[in-house]
């Protein structure tokens, strides 16, 4: 977890003073961060304005089918980032989808524009979560207590409700910020420069690579910044001061307003979900004998056979991390758990250029290996397989073991009688999580993967930066496919107890 900080800092340290200063103060430098932050909050407002009245709709209004919108404000999240710049590129141009059917030719997005509205459509669904738990959570008399005290619905909301969304609301930015700044594909598709797309143009064109590892580096003090403003601002607590009565709110009438929901709900609806799949309808329709399912699968081949091995060897990783940090917790299983989580936070583009640094000056028999790509896979994702395994440990307790121990039974003997068995099916659905994140996964797979060597995502990026939208569209709905495995583990862990 350590390598990209020790190789990047090695690497940026190379040159001498002189040119160091000129490298690190340089104009452009300033430009790519004022792009990396614009994107960023363009995301987080537009992310807003969409995750907020959906999860109040959900959870506090007599919206009609609530589990059928759960469901569509989540189902986004199979989407990938990437996928979406493709649907929405593939809308426009003269042999676009919006030409095509409707007559109009629509100018192709790029830019800032392109780039919040495709990564938002991808990423909202994580911060609706977030907020759909909260407003589930609330203690609706805060809002009856400011109701009787003359407080409007609005003045309520407001007042009272917003406030206590506010951890909510910092979480979901947070992992959305995360996501934003480590992103390349939506941003190298749609022609925007920023510290990510830089860094791959830097490291690939291999026109200055120490200049590549400073890039880099700043990327990491934006994402340590973002990891540490979270951390300030969710200091304050949020609870009741009594133990109140467990019920669920009164839902509020819509009355006059329910067409504008309706609205509202299908323009989020047909963007988020219906137009990548209309627009990967249509390029598969229009490639016809240019779809070779041989190739697909091979593409799907490559991908599982890194996806694999990764996944079971984070999951064999998580058990002992998880295991110390429960069952011995000190301040060196809290920093081990701490470091576990650095993989998740540095963004993929970073990571993935260290590794290659790291290869090239240490072990340069795993530089264009796949083995390098699986180790870099695993230390990105570990943290993902952590979390239902530590989930289920705390429910477990250790009295299992201590009975295994005292019919004279050693440690590990125990553990593996005892606890592991019951550890399966959690860790089962880590290493799924863990499988289709990589399914997904873009910026680490195109530096460090072998030569030649096309997974579902690189093809997908490689085809449509081409302009080969008919032959990128089987791919991309092979990635969209599989993702939505993804969705389906998130939606079966919010409905169990």
């Amino acid at each position: 977890m350590l390598l990209p900080f020790v190789y990047l800092l090695a690497r940026a340290l190379e040159g001498d003073s002189a040119s160091l200063s000129e490298i690190v103060f340089r104009e452009r430098n300033f430009l790519l961060l004022r792009n990396t932050l614009a994107l960023t909050a363009g995301v987080l407002i537009m992310t807003t304005l969409i995750a907020l009245p959906l999860a109040w709709l959900v959870v506090r209004s007599d919206l009609r089918f609530k589990k059928f919108h759960s469901i569509m404000g989540v189902l986004p999240l199979a989407v990938p980032g990437y996928v979406m710049a493709y649907a929405l590129i593939g809308m426009s141009g003269y042999y676009g989808f919006a030409t095509h059917f409707f007559g109009i030719r629509l100018p192709r997005p790029e830019g800032w524009s392109g780039s919040v509205l495709a990564l938002s459509l991808y990423t909202f669904p994580y911060l609706f979560l977030n907020l759909r738990a909260s407003l589930l959570g609330l203690d609706p008399s805060l809002e009856e207590s400011a109701r009787s005290l003359g407080r409007t619905p609005w003045q309520t909301f407001f007042a009272v409700v917003v406030p206590h969304l506010v951890p909510a609301l910092l979480s979901g930015w947070l992992v959305i910020g995360l996501y934003v700044l480590g992103d390349f594909g939506v941003i190298a598709l749609m022609r925007y420069e920023v510290f990510s797309y830089a860094i791959y143009t830097q490291y690939s064109g291999a026109f200055d690579r120490v200049y590549a590892a400073w890039l880099s580096l700043m990327l990491m003090a934006v994402t340590l910044s973002f990891i540490m403003i979270e951390a300030r601002l969710r200091g304050r607590r949020y609870v009741r001061t009594g133990k109140g009565t467990a019920r669920p709110a009164a839902p509020v009438s819509l009355g006059r307003a329910r067409p504008l929901v309706w609205l509202f709900l299908t323009c989020v609806y047909v963007a988020s979900i219906g137009l990548p799949l209309m627009v990967l309808s249509y390029w598969i329709w229009r490639a016809g004998p240019l779809v070779d399912p041989r190739e697909v699968l091979t593409a799907f081949y490559r991908t599982t056979l890194v996806a694999v091995p990764a996944a079971v060897a984070a999951i064999v990783l998580a058990v002992p991390v998880v295991y110390l940090t429960v069952r011995y917790p000190s301040r060196a299983s809290s920093a081990l758990d701490r470091l576990v989580y650095l993989g998740y936070a540095v963004p993929p583009l970073a990571f993935a250029l260290s590794m290659a640094f790291f290869a090239l000056r240490a072990a340069p028999w795993l530089y264009q290996t796949a083995t390098l790509l699986i180790f870099a896979y695993v230390m990105t994702f570990l943290a993902l397989a952590v979390g239902p395994v530590r989930s289920r440990l705390l429910q477990i307790g250790p009295r299992y073991e201590e009975v295994s121990r005292s019919l004279g039974h050693g440690h590990f003997a125990s553990f593996m009688l005892t606890t592991l068995p019951l550890l399966r099916t959690s860790m089962l659905s880590g290493s799924l999580l863990v499988f289709i994140m990589i399914v997904k996964e873009l910026p680490i797979t195109f530096l460090l993967a072998p030569i030649g060597y096309s997974t579902l995502a690189t093809t997908v990026f490689s085809r449509t930066s081409e302009g080969m939208m008919a032959e990128a569209a089987p791919h991309a709905l092979m990635i969209v496919l599989f993702s939505s495995l993804f969705v389906g583990l998130i939606l079966r862990h919010e409905g169990n107890k």
